[in-house]
Protein backbone atom coordinates (compact mmCIF):
# COMPACT_ATOMS: atom_id res chain seq x y z
CA UNK A 1 0.00 0.00 0.00
CA UNK A 2 1.51 3.33 -1.00
CA UNK A 3 -1.04 5.56 0.76
CA UNK A 4 -1.87 5.57 4.47
CA UNK A 5 -0.19 3.09 6.80
CA UNK A 6 -1.84 -0.32 6.92
CA UNK A 7 -2.57 -1.90 10.33
CA UNK A 8 -3.29 -5.63 10.55
CA UNK A 9 -6.12 -6.38 13.01
CA UNK A 10 -6.56 -10.11 12.45
CA UNK A 11 -7.05 -12.79 9.84
CA UNK A 12 -9.69 -15.01 8.34
CA UNK A 13 -9.17 -18.47 9.79
CA UNK A 14 -11.92 -20.56 8.23
CA UNK A 15 -15.45 -20.78 6.95
CA UNK A 16 -18.54 -20.90 9.12
CA UNK A 17 -21.69 -22.49 7.74
CA UNK A 18 -22.87 -22.41 4.15
CA UNK A 19 -24.08 -18.80 3.77
CA UNK A 20 -20.73 -17.06 3.26
CA UNK A 21 -19.72 -16.50 6.89
CA UNK A 22 -16.05 -16.64 7.91
CA UNK A 23 -14.25 -17.37 11.18
CA UNK A 24 -12.08 -14.43 12.24
CA UNK A 25 -9.07 -14.41 14.55
CA UNK A 26 -8.97 -10.92 16.02
CA UNK A 27 -5.89 -9.19 17.47
CA UNK A 28 -7.99 -6.34 18.87
CA UNK A 29 -8.78 -5.95 22.56
CA UNK A 30 -11.54 -6.77 23.17
CA UNK A 31 -11.59 -9.19 20.25
CA UNK A 32 -15.05 -8.13 19.03
CA UNK A 33 -13.76 -4.59 18.42
CA UNK A 34 -12.59 -5.76 15.01
CA UNK A 35 -16.24 -5.66 13.91
CA UNK A 36 -16.39 -1.88 14.50
CA UNK A 37 -13.87 -1.06 11.80
CA UNK A 38 -15.07 -0.44 8.28
CA UNK A 39 -14.09 -1.11 5.68
CA UNK A 40 -11.67 -4.00 6.04
CA UNK A 41 -8.75 -4.38 3.65
CA UNK A 42 -8.60 -8.12 3.03
CA UNK A 43 -5.51 -9.92 1.80
CA UNK A 44 -2.38 -8.67 0.07
CA UNK A 45 -4.44 -7.12 -2.72
CA UNK A 46 -6.32 -5.16 -0.01
CA UNK A 47 -9.78 -5.86 -1.36
CA UNK A 48 -12.22 -3.51 0.35
CA UNK A 49 -14.85 -5.48 2.27
CA UNK A 50 -17.61 -4.30 4.58
CA UNK A 51 -18.90 -6.41 7.45
CA UNK A 52 -22.59 -7.09 6.81
CA UNK A 53 -23.05 -9.08 10.03
CA UNK A 54 -20.72 -10.21 12.79
CA UNK A 55 -20.71 -11.55 16.33
CA UNK A 56 -18.70 -13.38 18.97
CA UNK A 57 -18.80 -17.14 18.60
CA UNK A 58 -17.03 -19.22 21.23
CA UNK A 59 -13.50 -17.89 21.58
CA UNK A 60 -13.57 -16.22 18.19
CA UNK A 61 -15.57 -14.03 15.88
CA UNK A 62 -17.71 -14.92 12.90
CA UNK A 63 -18.63 -12.44 10.19
CA UNK A 64 -20.37 -12.21 6.86
CA UNK A 65 -18.74 -9.84 4.39
CA UNK A 66 -20.28 -8.06 1.45
CA UNK A 67 -19.87 -10.01 -1.77
CA UNK A 68 -19.48 -13.27 0.09
CA UNK A 69 -22.73 -15.20 -0.35
CA UNK A 70 -21.77 -18.86 -0.02
CA UNK A 71 -19.24 -21.28 1.47
CA UNK A 72 -17.14 -21.39 -1.71
CA UNK A 73 -16.72 -17.61 -1.78
CA UNK A 74 -15.87 -17.62 1.94
CA UNK A 75 -13.28 -20.36 1.41
CA UNK A 76 -11.38 -18.08 -1.00
CA UNK A 77 -10.74 -15.67 1.90
CA UNK A 78 -9.28 -18.19 4.37
CA UNK A 79 -5.77 -17.30 5.48
CA UNK A 80 -6.01 -13.66 4.42
CA UNK A 81 -5.10 -10.82 6.77
CA UNK A 82 -7.66 -8.24 7.83
CA UNK A 83 -6.27 -4.71 7.91
CA UNK A 84 -7.45 -1.11 8.15
CA UNK A 85 -5.68 2.17 7.52
CA UNK A 86 -4.05 3.90 10.47
CA UNK A 87 -6.50 6.81 10.27
CA UNK A 88 -9.38 4.41 11.00
CA UNK A 89 -8.05 3.79 14.51
CA UNK A 90 -9.23 5.98 17.40
CA UNK A 91 -6.72 8.36 18.98
CA UNK A 92 -4.44 6.68 21.51
CA UNK A 93 -4.96 7.61 25.15
CA UNK A 94 -2.27 9.41 27.17
CA UNK A 95 0.89 7.32 27.50
CA UNK A 96 -0.52 4.67 25.15
CA UNK A 97 0.82 4.13 21.67
CA UNK A 98 -0.03 2.18 18.58
CA UNK A 99 2.91 0.03 17.57
CA UNK A 100 2.74 1.30 14.02
CA UNK A 101 3.32 4.85 15.27
CA UNK A 102 6.52 3.77 17.06
CA UNK A 103 8.01 1.98 14.04
CA UNK A 104 10.75 4.05 12.44
CA UNK A 105 11.40 6.27 15.48
CA UNK A 106 15.02 6.73 16.58
CA UNK A 107 15.94 5.18 19.94
CA UNK A 108 18.44 7.13 22.03
CA UNK A 109 19.67 6.43 25.56
CA UNK A 110 19.28 9.04 28.27
CA UNK A 111 23.07 9.48 27.90
CA UNK A 112 22.67 10.45 24.23
CA UNK A 113 23.83 7.17 22.64
CA UNK A 114 22.01 6.40 19.38
CA UNK A 115 20.85 2.76 19.38
CA UNK A 116 19.12 2.79 15.99
CA UNK A 117 15.47 2.84 14.92
CA UNK A 118 12.44 0.82 15.91
CA UNK A 119 12.02 -1.86 13.25
CA UNK A 120 9.00 -3.57 14.84
CA UNK A 121 7.56 -4.63 18.19
CA UNK A 122 6.33 -7.87 19.69
CA UNK A 123 4.65 -8.89 22.92
CA UNK A 124 6.05 -11.35 25.43
CA UNK A 125 2.87 -11.48 27.47
CA UNK A 126 4.60 -9.58 30.28
CA UNK A 127 5.53 -6.51 28.26
CA UNK A 128 6.02 -5.31 24.72
CA UNK A 129 9.52 -5.29 23.22
CA UNK A 130 11.04 -2.80 20.79
CA UNK A 131 13.22 -4.41 18.12
CA UNK A 132 15.80 -1.71 17.51
CA UNK A 133 18.09 -1.95 14.51
CA UNK A 134 21.26 0.11 14.31
CA UNK A 135 24.83 -1.12 14.10
CA UNK A 136 23.28 -4.29 15.54
CA UNK A 137 19.85 -5.46 16.62
CA UNK A 138 18.74 -4.85 20.21
CA UNK A 139 15.64 -5.97 22.09
CA UNK A 140 14.50 -3.21 24.43
CA UNK A 141 11.53 -3.74 26.76
CA UNK A 142 8.81 -1.13 26.34
CA UNK A 143 8.47 -0.61 30.09
CA UNK A 144 7.09 2.90 30.49
CA UNK A 145 8.91 4.82 33.23
CA UNK A 146 11.47 2.09 33.95
CA UNK A 147 13.10 1.78 30.51
CA UNK A 148 11.16 4.10 28.21
CA UNK A 149 11.51 7.64 29.52
CA UNK A 150 9.96 9.64 26.70
CA UNK A 151 8.30 9.24 23.32
CA UNK A 152 8.59 12.40 21.26
CA UNK A 153 6.73 12.23 17.96
CA UNK A 154 7.76 15.77 17.03
CA UNK A 155 11.45 14.84 17.22
CA UNK A 156 10.67 11.27 16.04
CA UNK A 157 12.56 9.65 18.88
CA UNK A 158 12.23 7.48 21.96
CA UNK A 159 14.46 8.10 24.95
CA UNK A 160 15.39 5.03 26.98
CA UNK A 161 17.33 4.20 30.13
CA UNK A 162 19.26 1.33 28.55
CA UNK A 163 22.85 0.13 28.58
CA UNK A 164 24.10 0.29 24.97
CA UNK A 165 26.16 -2.85 25.62
CA UNK A 166 22.97 -4.95 25.95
Amino acid sequence: MTGPKRVVLGRIAGVYGVKGWVKVVSDTDPRESILRYAPWLVGPEETIRRVVEGRCHGKGIVARLDGCEDREQAALLVGREIAVTRDQLPPARAEEFYWIDLEGLAVVTDQGVDLGCVHHLFSTGVNDVLVVRGERERLVPFAWGDVVKDVDFTRRRIEVDWDPEF
